[in-house]
C-alpha cells in the first residue's frame, strides 16, 4: 500500500509533468538536461585518454551472483534479560537476474532473485568526469541460513545440529550500502569506463582517491515460530547497524589492448560512526520444557511440532543501543570490460568489511558480490 505522503508527492509529480507536456516545456527541459550531461561527461578530461560514445544511452543485462556474512560476538543485558550468543549468519550465495539503464552514467537498476535467498536489489548510479556515486539496496529473506550459532545453552554435542536449520520464519535483512568517490586524476582516469560503460578509457592511467560509504544493516528473525532459536539466542531477536566510512586508495586502468579494460580498485576505510541497536525478546521455551508432552517419547514428530511452535511465543523486552569507537575496514573492486562497437561485456566484483565494537559486544558484516553483464548503446 502506497503511503498517502507518497501519493501526494506522486499526484504534485504527475500534476508538474502534466502542466510542461501541456505546455509544451517537457521536450524542451530534457534535451537541456540531456546536453547539460553530455558536456558534464566529457568536461575537463584529456580526450586521447578518455573518450565519450556517441550513443548516450546504456541498455544492460545483469546478472548478479552475492552473499552476506554477519558475526557477532555479543554478551550484556537488554531490560535486564541476561544474553551471550555468538551467532555468524551465513546465507548461500544467490543468484539474480535483471536490466540497468542509464544516461551519460546516471541510472537506476532492479535484479530480481533467481536462486537462493528471495529477495531483490535495487541500484543507482551516478558518474562523472572525477566522481562517482552509488546506492545498493538489498532485500532478502533466508530460511535455511548456516548459523554457526555459538550459544551458552547448547551443549557441545548439539552445536551441529544448529548449523544447518531450517526456520519455520525466515531471518528478514536489509542491507543498504552508499559510497562516493572523488579522483583526483579525472583527466586521464575513468571510474564510469570500468562500471557503467557510459565512456571509454582509450588509455592506461591511474589515480589517487577518496571515498565516504554509509551501510545500514536489519536482521529480524524475531517472531513467535522462531521462538527457540532467540531462545538459545539467550533473547537476542533483532539487531540493527549504521555505520559511516572514509578512506583514501588508489585504482587504475589497464588497457592492454585497444577495446579491453582492467580495472582494479582498493581502498582502506575508517569507520567514524558504528552503531548498533539490540532488540531484546523473552520466550516461552522453559515454560513448554516443563510440559511432559515435551518429553513424550510416543509423540511424533509431526505431532510434536504442532503443539510446540502452536504454543511458542515471543514478548518484546526493550532494546539496548551501543555506540562503537573507531574501527578500520576495507572496500575493494575488480573489473574487466571489453567494447566492440555499440556494444559491451563487462564482469566486475566488490568486497566490503565493516567492522564495529564496543565493550563487551563486536562483530563485522562482509558484503560481497559479482556482476556480469551485456549492454548496448543508444
Amino acid at each position: 500500500m502506497i503511503k498517502p505522503s507518497k501519493c501526494l508527492i506522486l499526484i504534485i509529480g504527475f500534476c508538474i509533468c502534466g502542466q510542461m507536456m501541456a505546455q509544451g516545456s517537457l521536450v524542451p527541459f530534457l534535451k537541456k538536461v540531456g546536453t547539460k550531461l553530455d558536456s558534464m561527461s566529457v568536461k575537463g578530461v584529456d580526450r586521447n585518454y578518455i573518450d565519450a560514445p556517441k550513443r548516450p544511452w546504456q541498455l544492460i543485462v545483469r546478472g548478479n551472483v552475492s552473499q552476506t556474512i554477519v558475526s557477532m560476538r555479543t554478551h550484556g543485558d537488554i531490560a535486564g534479560l541476561e544474553y551471550s550468543a555468538r551467532p555468524h549468519l551465513k546465507t548461500t550465495p544467490s543468484q539474480y537476474l535483471g536490466m540497468w539503464a542509464g544516461y551519460r552514467g546516471y541510472g537506476i537498476g532492479y535484479t530480481a532473485n533467481v536462486g537462493g535467498d528471495k529477495g531483490s536489489y535495487l541500484t543507482f548510479g551516478a558518474t562523472g568526469g572525477a566522481y562517482g556515486v552509488n546506492v545498493r539496496i538489498h532485500s532478502f529473506e533466508n530460511r535455511n541460513p548456516n548459523l554457526n550459532l555459538n550459544s551458552d545453552l547448547i551443549p557441545e554435542e548439539g552445536k551441529d545440529s544448529w548449523n544447518e536449520v531450517q526456520l519455520a520464519d525466515p531471518i528478514h535483512v536489509r542491507t543498504v550500502i552508499a559510497d562516493g568517490y572523488y579522483m583526483f586524476n579525472g583527466k586521464k582516469f575513468s571510474y564510469a569506463a570500468a562500471y557503467d560503460q557510459s565512456v571509454i578509457q582509450k588509455r592506461s592511467a591511474g589515480s589517487l582517491m577518496v571515498g565516504l560509504m554509509y551501510n545500514y544493516t536489519h536482521i529480524d528473525y524475531a517472531s513467535d515460530s522462531n521462538g527457540d532459536l532467540i531462545y538459545m539466542m539467550e533473547g537476542l531477536g533483532r539487531v540493527k547497524l549504521w555505520q559511516g566510512s572514509a578512506g583514501v586508495g588508489y585504482a587504475y586502468n589497464w588497457v592492454p589492448v585497444r577495446g579491453l579494460l582492467v580495472n582494479v580498485m582498493a581502498m582502506p576505510m575508517l569507520t567514524f560512526v558504528n552503531k548498533l541497536k539490540a532488540y531484546g525478546y523473552a520466550t516461552n521455551v522453559e515454560e513448554l520444557m516443563e510440559n511432559p508432552f515435551f518429553w513424550d517419547p510416543n509423540t511424533t514428530n509431526e505431532e510434536w511440532d504442532k503443539w510446540f511452535y502452536g504454543n511458542l511465543h515471543i514478548t518484546p523486552m526493550g532494546d539496548k543501543t551501543f555506540n562503537s569507537g573507531i574501527s578500520v575496514g576495507f572496500d575493494g573492486r575488480v573489473s574487466l570490460t571489453y567494447n566492440i562497437g555499440r556494444y559491451f561485456f563487462n564482469a566486475y566484483g566488490q568486497f566490503n568489511n565493516i567492522r564495529y565494537h564496543h565493550n563487551n559486544t563486536n562483530g563485522y558484516l562482509n558484503d560481497w558480490f559479482v556482476n556480469t553483464s551485456i549492454g548496448i548503446r543508444l
